[in-house]
C-alpha cells in the first residue's frame, strides 16, 4: 500500500456571492493596497489516503470532496496531489500535480 497526500481546495463558484471575499476586498484600501480585485475566500483540506494506486486514492478523495467537503451546487473543488510514499522500507516518491476534480 502507498500513502497519497492530497489537498482539497474549495472555493465559491463564479457568480456565487462571497461575503468574506468582498469584506477583504473592501478593507484593502484601509491598508493602502491598490490593484487587488475579485477576491474569493475558500478553504483547504489536506489529507492522506492509503490505497493500492493513485487512481484508487484519487477516487476516494473525489468522493469525499463532492459528498462531504463541499456543496457542488455553489462551490468548485480542485484536487492537488501533494505526494506519495510507499510503505516499503527505503522507497518514497512524490510529484506535485494539480487539476480540478471531475464530477
Amino acid at each position: 500500500m502507498t500513502s497519497y497526500r492530497y489537498a482539497v481546495n474549495v472555493t465559491p463558484k463564479p457568480g456565487i456571492l462571497d461575503p468574506a471575499g468582498r469584506a477583504v476586498e473592501g478593507s484593502l484600501g484601509h491598508l493602502g493596497i491598490e490593484g487587488v480585485h475579485d477576491v474569493r475566500i475558500g478553504r483547504r483540506v489536506e489529507l492522506s489516503v492509503e490505497a493500492d494506486d493513485e487512481t484508487a486514492a484519487r477516487a476516494v478523495v473525489e468522493r469525499l470532496a463532492s459528498g462531504l467537503l463541499s456543496n457542488p451546487l455553489i462551490e468548485v473543488v480542485a484536487l492537488e496531489l501533494l505526494g506519495a510514499a510507499s510503505s516499503a522500507v527505503g522507497s518514497a516518491a512524490g510529484s506535485p500535480a494539480a487539476g480540478p476534480a471531475e464530477g
